[in-house]
């Protein structure tokens, strides 16, 4: 699908934001993993999430619309099915990661994951170490890709140290460590973003934080009976970008989860001169059981070059591509370090930003682990290929926005993987009523 986004005059209006995506798929898996039913609302109905339901079918669970919620009767932390063929994970990147922590642990269980074209080129190789250093049995396509066969058995608890920071892979070792014998710990180089740990709290979880070391201990069961999912603080980014970005631009996104490992995009624009008014969580030495939800209102304003640092990565990774947009419209140049993880998304997403922005005109090169942006004061214009990556997708729509003659995003439909009303969300600040 072709989506023309035209150069725009002022973004105006209230816009509720969209379920979280990486809620979403945590919530689901909870969910299943607790014997008991659970209640979900505000549950993200995406190609992805869509994904993780599915997945928890397969391995027993019910799922039970209701409006505008879900009930999910799972088959509890240790009970999981085999289905008699492989779990098809789509696109979902969290779900394929995720999965292997809670399946290792239970023994005499054989599962194979495998997805899309896209996901069979995003390695697992970060998730089997570890997993295998607890005891787990992993097969995985040259030892790196999907399919992955899961074999489940004894684990034993262990002392792990990421090589990166990265949510997926903790979150994949701590649902090994519930049911693993003895004591998980888990040392981040950087934080990352901690909505596992604060659901398995929510869960009564007995999850630690001493630093920079999480620790948890095995588990008998799980017990939540509701889970609300927040409004997500990555896909509103986008409009929050585009209102950044467009003159005359005023917007309120209600519902935001502010948690501070998921607002790095906003401090860094922010840092970068934007105005964003609203309350945004301050970083938390304990683990909290709650996800705060706030409104935050965003203006257009004048914008200077920033340089984002390795330490700033994870808790922006997903819209490290918007930085690069800011920096083509900002004063002096915008400099992303330490960012090779973008390499590993749905498309190279160092290689495709550049590209696609640099074909609207924008001043931008790559680097080994980001890129460097030169402003120029804003962009022509033209045609921008997603690639099959939604966040690209959103990226060229708000680029044409911001651009002097619009863009044309070819493969629109992307979006749908973690946003399926962005278009239909854009056009109502374009034109409110």
């Amino acid at each position: 699908m072709t989506f023309f986004a035209p150069a725009a005059s002022g973004l105006r209006g209230t816009l509720a934001a969209p379920p979280d995506k990486s809620i979403s798929h945590r919530a689901a898996l909870l969910a299943a993993m607790t014997s008991d039913p659970v209640l979900v609302t505000g549950y993200l109905g995406a190609e992805d999430t869509r994904s993780t339901l599915r997945a928890v079918q397969a391995l027993g669970a019910t799922v039970e619309p209701r409006a505008g919620e879900l009930l999910i009767r799972g088959p509890g932390l240790r009970a999981a099915a085999q289905p008699s063929g492989p779990i098809d994970v789509g696109n979902a990147g969290t779900l394929l990661r995720l999965l292997p922590g809670w399946l290792a642990g239970q023994a005499g269980g054989v599962w194979t994951l495998d997805g899309d074209e896209s996901i069979r080129r995003r390695p697992v190789d970060r998730i089997a170490e570890p997993l295998r250093q607890m005891g787990a049995r992993l097969d995985a396509r040259e030892d790196r890709y999907t399919p992955l066969t899961v074999t489940g058995g004894r684990l034993t608890g262990t002392d792990y140290e990421l090589p990166v920071a990265s949510a997926q892979i903790k979150s994949c070792i701590l649902f090994a460590g519930l049911l693993a014998s003895g004591v998980t710990r888990v040392r981040e180089p950087a934080p990352s973003r901690d909505h596992t740990e604060r659901m398995l709290v929510q869960a009564g979880a007995r999850v630690e934080r001493d630093g920079d070391v999480l620790t948890v201990h095995p588990q008998d069961e799980l017990e939540i009976d509701r889970i609300d999912v927040p409004g997500d603080p990555s896909s509103v980014a986008f409009h929050a970008a585009a209102a950044m970005l467009v003159p005359g631009s005023r917007i309120v996104l209600e519902g935001v989860a502010v948690n501070w490992t998921r607002i790095g995009f906003l401090r860094i624009a922010q840092r970068m001169g934007a105005v964003v008014v609203g309350p945004l969580e301050e970083p938390q030495d304990s683990i909290p059981a709650t996800e705060p939800i706030a409104a935050l209102e965003v203006c257009d304003a004048a914008l200077g070059g920033t340089v984002v640092e390795a330490h700033e990565v994870p808790l922006a990774i997903d819209e490290l591509p918007l930085v690069a947009l800011l920096g083509c419209f900002a004063e002096g140049e915008t400099l992303v370090r330490g960012a090779a993880e973008l390499r590993l998304k749905e498309s190279d997403r160092i290689a495709t930003v550049v590209d696609g922005l640099r074909g609207l005109g924008a001043s931008i090169e790559a680097t080994e682990d980001g890129f460097a942006v030169t402003g120029t004061g804003g962009l022509r214009g033209g045609v921008m290929e997603a690639h099959g990556d939604h966040r690209l997708a959103m990226l060229g729509a708000v680029a044409g926005l911001a651009s002097l003659e619009g863009v044309e995003v070819v493969g629109m439909e992307a979006a749908a993987v973690s946003y399926p009303g962005f278009t239909a969300d854009l056009e109502h600040l374009l034109s409110p009523a």
